[in-house]
């Protein structure tokens, strides 16, 4: 089941604290889902759309002021206006997981606290893609004058000419120029105004917003082309691409572009107005980079396009009779930087080897027999912090294509990674099309140019850990180089004072960018959400989902800072821990089995299936890269996505009908039932689809109807089924335009490519497919019964 909102309010997902006294530096836990509650604004008796009618009563202020038509921000009035936030009886009811094990996800929004051992933390989405979004134009941005919040919702207005803060509780006046409405006409409603109309709003930045004029986008890009790299024919389908999407990049009139090459030397590209080709220049002195020509290797892409497009035809033959097998990453990443660092903008980096000459130059530490042990640890320090040097938070987003991944590029520099396992060409031309999907996304979404994100938070709680790509300037101002629509943020809080005088809290993030089109632009999200008395109720808003994306990104860094064992032995002590704070201090009569709130049903299911991820899994299945490449996942992936990962849809697709469809653009799209990760659930006659975000398993049984494999996959019989089969041919059946649908729906939910695998009994896959039934015993790990009796046992005791 997933709770449905307006999309402007899908950004900020955030937690409720609990009012009592709080120790000092506790970890505190915070709430999420997919949407944002909306307030009525101010003394405005109506409510926002979608939500039911709220009750009114007065609110007292110390300063006496008369309250001007305010409606209380009581828990009952946020209760009422949240819509998918309602806090349910049954969220209370005790759940034996030992009895009661068949439960199956759902999209939860609610809220938690530190006795009852939860975090409490925010998980943002702040520049995610919204079909509605308020942009306001404006001389005047309205803030605090004290904390320098921006005026929402979710202030309270105390008459048509004061405002209070909802988070330093500061009285502010209201400017002149807000007393009237653009969007109504009508002077003398503040109240009215898009500002305090909606939780998601863009505002476009005054001049006072600007440190310099707005930069240009700037493109610069770092191809690795050693023999390897030449080999694996990755040269030829990235070209091909840019070609494809050159007008589509974002930008304007001044856009920027510029190409960087490299082996054992750097290679650069004069792309100077009036010549006849592009011109190469090489710098072979590696020790000591310097950048010739400056002036002509960034140049304007619409002046400079057809000397643009020439070097990306000829640049995949230049190096075909190349047998230099050095890679010098680390002098191309100094001359990038070097080359960008006047304007600031996007470098992406494609390699295929570690880095081998010059600085930053790597071995192999990759020892199959130790890649559970502590090693992982020394080998995860030395590759993601071998460049952090190169990347200040003023210059360049990298992510990193085809081959061994090194987080710390992106980490500090705001970028992104992505990964292609074995890349080849002609022998794996899956990962063709993916790496083409993901390119033509990467290069075409929309972009945020030299940003910085602040985030505030009422006055009784702060902010411990920042978890994400970013480079953390002050307490609460995080910089990002850029920021695309794809990248999400984790956020630790604590309760500094006691919340008991308090209804309610509120969040706010700001992001301050420049777009591609060269305006400075303001994107504020603002959350409230009720204080609760009892820790029942704290367990009553636990948001699932949240917490464990939550413990997920505290768990990395964990595995970073001590070992992937104390990281695994810290998210079982969670479970534990919440479990056995709520049979002490809530369950008034003390029950048999394992007992969880009705809201955490799933949370001991959420860490099984984060203990069997590739980031935290024990065993020799994960190689170090793919480890370190699923932290950086972790890190960087919004929650729709990460829960995805952790915990895959099984859906059985051999008999899907148009009951209970939906219809988008003319499309019939099943939506057949949500099964449980285990084996059990298959059966021989059928066909399952296994949605694991990154990658999609059609499994077929063997003894599976023989109108689905000739009227879905194509086939006579089930022998026929090619072994490395990745596609569904398109027939003008029933079945196949249903399978179709559903499998492209999914996909276009996400963007990041899945590749589907089909596969069978005796498919090498199979150990996939069936490595992601959570719910069933490994050679590594336990199954979920398995699991549940050892949680029930610590808490026992």
């Amino acid at each position: 089941m997933t709770t449905k909102s307006p999309p402007y309010l899908s950004s900020l997902p955030l937690a409720t604290p609990h009012p009592s006294p709080a120790p000092p530096n506790v970890k505190m836990n915070r709430s999420v889902g997919y949407s944002y509650p909306t307030l009525p604004p101010g003394y405005q008796n109506t409510s926002p759309p979608g939500a039911p009618g709220m009750q009114a009563s007065a609110l007292q202020y110390p300063d006496g002021s008369k309250h001007f038509h305010q409606p209380a921000l009581s828990t009952n009035h946020l209760t009422a206006s949240m819509g998918g936030l309602s806090l349910q009886q049954e969220g209370l009811r005790p759940v034996n997981l030992l009895q009661e094990r068949n439960i199956l996800p759902m999209t939860l929004l609610k809220a938690p606290n530190y006795k009852s051992k939860l975090p409490l933390g925010l998980l943002l989405h702040p520049f995610k893609d919204l079909s509605q979004l308020p942009v306001v134009t404006s001389s005047t941005i309205v803030r605090c004058r004290s904390c320098r919040t921006y005026i929402n919702p979710f202030v309270s207005f105390l008459d048509q000419r004061r405002w209070k803060c909802n988070l330093c509780y500061r009285v502010n006046d209201v400017p002149e120029e807000f007393m009237y409405n653009p969007v109504t006409r009508v002077y003398g409603e503040p109240h009215k105004r898009p500002e305090v109309q909606n939780a998601t709003i863009e505002f476009m930045a005054p001049s006072e917003y600007m440190l310099r004029p707005p930069q240009p986008p700037v493109y610069l890009f770092v191809f690795d082309v050693s023999h390897n790299a030449i080999e694996t024919g990755y040269l030829n389908t990235v070209c091909q691409t840019l070609l494809d999407n050159l007008d589509l990049l974002p930008g304007n009139t001044r856009t920027k572009i510029g190409f960087i090459t490299f082996d054992s030397t750097i290679h650069f590209y004069s792309l100077q107005e009036g010549l006849s080709q592009p011109q190469m220049l090489i710098v072979s002195d590696i020790e000591d980079v310097f950048i010739p020509m400056p002036e002509n290797l960034l140049v304007n892409l619409n002046e400079n396009k057809e000397l643009i497009q020439d070097l990306l035809r000829t640049l995949p033959q230049m190096f075909t009779k190349s047998l230099e097998t050095q890679s010098a990453l680390g002098p191309a990443l100094q001359a990038a930087f070097k080359l960008m660092s006047p304007t600031g903008g996007r470098i992406s980096v494609f390699q295929t080897q570690l880095p081998s000459v010059g600085m930053g130059a790597l071995k192999s530490r990759e020892e199959p027999n130790q890649r559970a042990t502590a090693k992982v640890r020394k080998g995860i320090l030395h590759s993601t912090c071998i460049f952090k040097r190169l990347t200040p938070a003023t210059v360049c987003n990298l992510p990193i294509y085809v081959g061994f991944v090194s987080g710390c590029i992106s980490r500090y520099s705001a970028g992104s990674v992505y990964y292609y396992q074995s890349y080849h060409h002609k022998h794996n031309p899956v990962q063709v099309e993916k790496l083409q999907k993901e390119l033509k996304r990467y290069l075409t979404r929309k972009i945020g140019f030299e940003a910085v994100m602040r985030i505030r938070c009422t006055k009784g709680l702060s902010i411990h850990t920042f978890h994400g790509n970013f480079f953390v300037r002050s307490t609460d101002l995080l910089s990002l180089p850029n920021v695309n629509p794809d990248a999400g943020y984790a956020v630790q809080m604590s309760v500094e004072e006691s919340l008991t005088d308090m209804q309610v809290v509120s969040f706010q993030s700001a992001l301050l960018y420049t777009s591609s089109k060269g305006e400075r632009r303001i994107r504020v999200h603002t959350m409230c959400l009720p204080v609760v008395t009892t820790l029942s109720e704290v367990y009553l808003g636990a948001d699932v989902q949240a917490i464990t994306g939550l413990l997920a990104n505290m768990a990395v860094d964990r595995s970073v800072s001590a070992t992937l064992s104390d990281a695994r032995d810290a998210l079982v002590n969670a479970v534990i821990d919440s479990l056995s704070a709520y049979r002490s201090s809530v369950l008034s009569i003390q029950q048999p089995g394992l007992m969880a709130p009705f809201s955490l049903r799933l949370f001991p299911l959420y860490v099984l299936a984060l203990l069997k991820q590739k980031a935290f899994q024990t065993g020799t299945n994960a190689r170090l890269d793919e480890r370190i490449f699923t932290m950086c996942q972790v890190k960087n992936q919004p929650l729709v996505y990460l829960m995805l990962m952790t915990h895959p849809s099984l859906y059985r697709v051999d008999n899907l009908t148009d009951e209970g469809a939906l219809n988008i653009n003319d499309r019939t799209i099943p939506q057949p039932p949500i099964l449980q990760l285990s084996v059990e659930k298959l059966s021989r006659d059928g066909a399952y689809l296994m949605d694991a975000g990154s990658v999609m398993f059609l499994w077929i049984g063997k003894n599976c109807g023989q109108s689905f494999i000739s009227q879905v996959l194509g086939v006579p019989n089930y022998g026929s089924i090619p072994q490395n089969m990745t596609h569904l041919p398109e027939l003008e059946t029933a079945e196949s335009i249903r399978t179709i649908a559903f499998i492209s729906w999914l996909r276009e939910q996400r963007p990041f490519f899945p590749i589907l695998y089909i596969i069978k009994d005796d498919s090498p896959l199979k150990s996939s497919f069936l490595q992601n039934m959570i719910e069933d015993r490994t050679e590594s790990a336990l199954s979920y019964y398995e699991f549940l009796l050892h949680i029930q046992q610590q808490v026992n005791k």
